[in-house]
């Protein structure tokens, strides 16, 4: 039952007016614990085929409530440790198990967002920031709430327990909110992403057939592909929430407005980057080992630099770290992990350089054509790495590269080839204008929140725009009788 098909939303909408008929101390058990056991198993099994992945979740459920209550009451700080050790242990080779290792099993859906979500959980706990949830069938609701399944976010237990087992009136304000978010995410996913898979699916898949401008048009839509999806799947999911009366973290911050690549990964994946922050990042650094390393370098190296190494050599495992939970293989450690480690680290080392060179052509940072050009060099950046991402191997990514380095020619333009790259002339302009309306609002987003500007104009404009973007969803997403949306493509690398 996939998020965009026709049965996930009368699943939503029966599950939506029930929530608000039944008494609201019996919200969260009878509508959002019981519902996201229904999406779970239903999809699960339909997709699958194979029944016993539905007790992977709650047997990781089950260690981690076990393990945090034993924290809890054990007065020992080695109890707490072991059964902390334990629980992490368990749940990570779990996850690497059936997610990264290709055993002859199914990985359940969301695998690898359920289990960073607990261990989040465990961890808040054990450093006694965050309280122990005593209820198995709560806990189990906040780990495998139904929406994050998906593709996240990936939430705090903290931030979280009173909106989702709270009780919850109906507000037609934020149910008017939530629908007009799931809309827009719609919106992304079935016009846009779903037209940039043909292009992108095309010249991957054949890219010894095509040279110069194709190959980074293919490279341009995937780019595209894969965020107008992952982040159309946040403002469904978001929506959702929204109106059940819970307010899940925001994910994305339109990433390619960003200026650098350091500030790109702090508005793409925002809750991964946290977890990984609080709970990789500074807990490994304060290790013995990185907290003398600094000692060790500062004679040959200096205070300066000693620290620096320190940090990058911290970094390196993290966006490691980063790359291998997007999938497992080289093409995501490299793509989305330690291709990323050296443009920030070569761009910290490099900026005295970039400093001088700014000073002497009189560039000030402020300028809007530096900015474009600081936001377009990232894009291009981000767009190499998602090469090897979307690339079968290393060696194919390298391939595909070097066919971008050469057969440029403008009957490319001039001839029709564009149209030959899997969307014909009528179908590629419904792209590029869908596209123009997409960057035209996520620039207004940036000044506030869409819907809330959109609460402002006369009833009439509103209901205009709405519908307007509604009939266009129905007439130019890419689905149908026959036609299944594709799930959603990020879900595909790291469930």
């Amino acid at each position: 039952m996939a998020i965009t098909s026709f049965w996930f939303l009368c699943f939503f909408g029966i599950a939506l007016i029930l929530y608000y008929v039944i008494p609201r101390k019996l919200q969260w058990v009878l509508l959002l614990l019981l519902g996201s056991a229904y999406f779970l198993t239903s999809t699960e099994v339909a997709d699958s085929g194979a029944w016993y992945v539905c007790f992977y979740p709650l047997v990781s459920v089950g260690a981690v409530w076990l393990a945090a209550r034993v924290i809890d009451r054990a007065k020992e700080q080695k109890k707490k440790k072991a059964a902390l050790i334990c629980a992490v242990v368990f749940c990570v080779l779990l996850l690497c198990s059936l997610k990264f290792w290709k055993l002859p099993l199914y990985a359940p859906m969301g695998i690898a967002f359920y289990t960073l979500t607990l261990l989040g959980y465990l961890f808040d706990v054990y450093y006694e920031i965050g309280p122990v949830q005593n209820n198995y069938a709560k806990l189990l609701l906040f780990g495998c709430y139904f929406p994050t399944l998906i593709s996240g976010p990936i939430t705090k237990y903290r931030e979280l327990k009173d909106s989702l087992y709270g009780q919850h009136r109906f507000d037609y304000r934020q149910i008017a909110f939530g629908m007009q978010r799931m809309l827009w995410g719609f919106f992304k996913k079935l016009v846009i992403a779903e037209r940039m898979a043909l292009i992108a699916n095309e010249v991957f898949d054949n890219y010894t057939q095509y040279s110069g401008f194709a190959v980074w048009m293919g490279a341009i839509a995937f780019t595209f592909q894969l965020y107008t999806d992952f982040d159309g799947c946040m403002d469904i999911v978001l929506g959702i929430s929204q109106c059940f009366g819970i307010k899940l973290p925001e994910n994305f911050n339109a990433p390619f407005l960003a200026k650098s690549i350091q500030e790109f990964w702090q508005r793409w994946h925002m809750t991964l980057g946290t977890w990984l922050r609080e709970y990789l990042f500074y807990p490994l650094l304060r290790t013995k080992f990185f907290m003398a390393l600094p000692k060790r370098l500062k004679e040959k190296c200096g205070k300066k630099k000693a620290k620096q190494i320190t940090t990058f050599s911290a970094m390196f495992i993290l966006w490691a770290v980063v790359g291998y939970w997007h999938g497992g293989g080289m093409t995501f450690v490299i793509g989305s992990g330690l291709l990323h480690w050296f443009y920030i680290v070569s761009g910290e080392l490099l900026e005295p350089v970039f400093k001088k060179m700014r000073t002497a052509l009189h560039i000030k940072a402020e300028q809007k054509l530096f900015i474009c050009f600081q936001q377009f060099r990232t894009f291009l950046l981000v767009t190499l790495g998602f090469v090897f991402f979307r690339s079968p191997s290393v060696a194919d990514a390298f391939q595909y590269l070097g066919r971008g380095l050469r057969g440029y020619s403008l009957s490319f333009f001039t001839k029709g080839e564009l149209f030959g790259l899997g969307l014909d002339w009528i179908e590629l302009g419904v792209a590029v204008v869908s596209l123009i309306i997409f960057f035209a609002v996520t620039n207004l987003t940036q000044k506030g929140s869409m819907y809330e500007w959109l609460e402002k104009r006369p009833v009439l404009v509103r209901w205009a725009i709405l519908y307007a973007l509604l009939f266009y969803v129905i007439l130019l997403g890419k689905y149908g009788p026959d036609f299944s949306a594709s799930e959603f493509i990020y879900q595909n690398f790291k469930v």
